[in-house]
């Protein structure tokens, strides 16, 4: 499969675009979930197309995790907070509100202007060992570093941690967002698997991974948020006791089968169901004379189209909200992305929800595309028409 996020221009569309294997692997030792053939972060993160602030469920999650965070570890007035892989700085313009003194680092140097426009400071850099001795030696130590939709794209753990030790205060916290085994599983999300997310991570995996090096989960929620996700709060251990929040998760997780290899064949046959559903219904819909456009183009989005054997000859754009990807096409399928205005100018009779994480938000959006009788197709868990 092609890179999920790396949405071709027209001229990239004729020089072909790399393909790397997208497996699933589950280790049979820990337990841990994650893919086995990797491919070098920055062919995927120098340049990226991803914006949070393009969500407005997004950016109120984000505002509300920075008032969470500050809430949780008592956090002073101009204490320094870190956000790794800060993307657009949605979730440290939260921060700011705050009164926090804030600092990101994200290796996408396309990012960059969006930041400095909004008075952020942001450090072009893939965080780890190296460049978290940079940072304490520059800004001093943070007393909150947060990781949201990044923690699962990290391939050098180790290193990663060692990073954390140095740049994090003693009594600070590190407090991951991502996106939750269970949830994925119970979801059939299947569509969230591609090269970016390495890992796929359960409270157990987090536990075999801080616990020998110094560091503890000590409290942890689960969210709605995306297709639902765990927060952990993470600090060196003895900070402060583990809340009984944690070992109500891990039992929890030992109940479903986690971390055993059952619930992932269920999702393999799962994944193949949904194929043969998409594929009939779009079959049905075209062989009856039906426009049929998408809606949204995350990188999820990606992996079903290449999955599914979908491409232009099933959809004739996609529309997204993103100015980043309108213009370009998508990886593998080379489906035209297009401005969400496209949608009542050509009222097709269908949308396939790709982003379909997020499908309140954009059936609100698009209420006058459905008053004139546009439909929805919802591809996961199972293939299904909202009228």
């Amino acid at each position: 499969m092609a890179l999920a996020n790396k949405f071709l221009t027209k001229a990239e569309l004729e020089a072909g675009e790399p393909a790397y294997p997208l497996r699933l692997a589950h280790c049979n030792e820990c337990g841990h979930v994650q893919l086995p053939d990797r491919v070098p972060p920055a062919a995927m993160f120098e340049d990226y197309l991803y914006m949070s602030s393009l969500s407005e469920t997004l950016v109120n999650h984000l505002h509300g995790l920075a008032a969470a965070v500050v809430d949780w570890a008592k956090l002073a007035p101009n204490a320094l907070v870190l956000d790794i892989g800060c993307n657009d700085c949605t979730l440290l313009e939260g921060f700011r509100a705050q009164k926090m003194n804030v600092l990101g680092m994200d290796p996408a140097v396309n990012l960059a202007p969006v930041a400095k426009k909004k008075g952020i400071e942001v450090v072009n850099d893939f965080f780890g060992l190296a460049s978290a001795r940079r940072l304490r030696e520059r800004f001093g130590p943070a007393k909150a570093i947060t990781a949201t939709n990044v923690f699962p794209h990290i391939p050098a753990l180790d290193d990663f941690v060692a990073g954390l030790d140095v740049m994090l205060d003693t009594d600070g916290v590190f407090v991951v967002e991502a996106h939750y085994l269970l949830d994925l599983l119970d979801q059939a999300a299947f569509d969230t698997i591609y090269h970016e997310h390495v890992s796929y991570w359960s409270l157990d995996a987090m536990q075999k991974l801080f616990n020998p090096r110094g560091f503890e989960v000590v409290d942890c929620r689960r969210l709605p948020i995306h297709h639902g996700q765990l927060r952990a709060f993470i600090q060196r251990k003895g900070v402060r006791p583990v809340s009984a929040a944690v070992t109500a998760q891990l039992a929890q997780e030992r109940e479903y089968g986690v971390p055993g290899r059952e619930p992932l064949d269920k999702l393999a046959a799962q994944a193949h169901q949904v194929r043969q559903q998409l594929r009939s219904t779009l079959d049905e819909l075209k062989g009856k004379g039906m426009k049929v456009a998408g809606y949204g183009a995350p990188a999820k989005g990606s992996t079903l189209l290449t999955f599914a054997g979908v491409n232009s000859g099933d959809l004739e754009w996609i529309a997204d909200r993103s100015p980043l990807k309108q213009g370009r096409y998508t990886p593998d399928s080379h489906i035209p992305v297009v401005p969400a205005e496209r949608i009542l100018e050509e009222q097709p009779d269908y949308l396939l929800v790709l982003a379909w994480n997020f499908v309140d938000e954009i059936v609100r959006q698009q209420a006058e595309y459905r008053s004139r009788g546009g439909k929805f197709i919802l591809p996961v868990p199972e293939v299904k028409i909202l009228q």
